[in-house]
């Protein structure tokens, strides 16, 4: 499954957002204000873990006036790594039926952490009123969950 969101900064119309996934829908899908979720599936697929991620991010958002901004990037990456199993979850044991049995109790997670295959990389992206962006990506190293390397990247917008 491939993904792709794009942003368009002020636009005539104001800033538009848009999803594509080479399932589902044939054209981008142009998204309203609000919180969506993406998985290894659809933009809200109606999975439990994706479901309860969002609850969890919504939850860090609703702080998020009160934290600094290093805070805010460590609290949405400990969302992303939630390994919290949401079952049961018929929709998800459907999904990949013979494949996904095995390895169900993990990969009903937020995070994905099995041998071979699982969560590799996180990404916060924040851009405030301003302009200013904020890129923090914490990836996997050697296939080893304990080994991660953490880079950020600050620039501003022109708009």
């Amino acid at each position: 499954m491939a993904s792709l969101l794009y942003y368009v900064l002020c636009t005539a119309k104001g800033d538009v957002i848009c999803y594509y996934g080479n399932k589902g829908q044939p054209e981008p899908v142009f998204l309203n204000p609000g919180i969506y979720g993406l998985s290894n599936c659809l933009l809200d697929t109606p999975w439990k873990k994706l479901q309860y991620g969002k609850q969890l991010f919504t939850e860090v958002i609703n702080r998020s006036q009160d934290l600094a901004k290093e805070d805010l990037v460590q609290e949405l990456l400990t969302v992303m790594n939630n390994q919290e199993p949401q079952l049961p979850d018929p929709a998800i044991e459907d999904q990949g039926k013979e494949y996904i049995r095995p390895i169900l109790n993990k990969y009903a997670a937020v995070c994905v952490r099995c041998p071979g295959y699982g969560t590799r990389t996180n990404t916060v992206l924040l851009i405030d009123s301003e302009g200013n962006v904020t890129f923090t990506e914490r990836t996997m190293i050697n296939e080893d969950v304990s080994q991660w390397k953490t880079s950020t990247y600050e620039f501003k917008l022109h708009m």
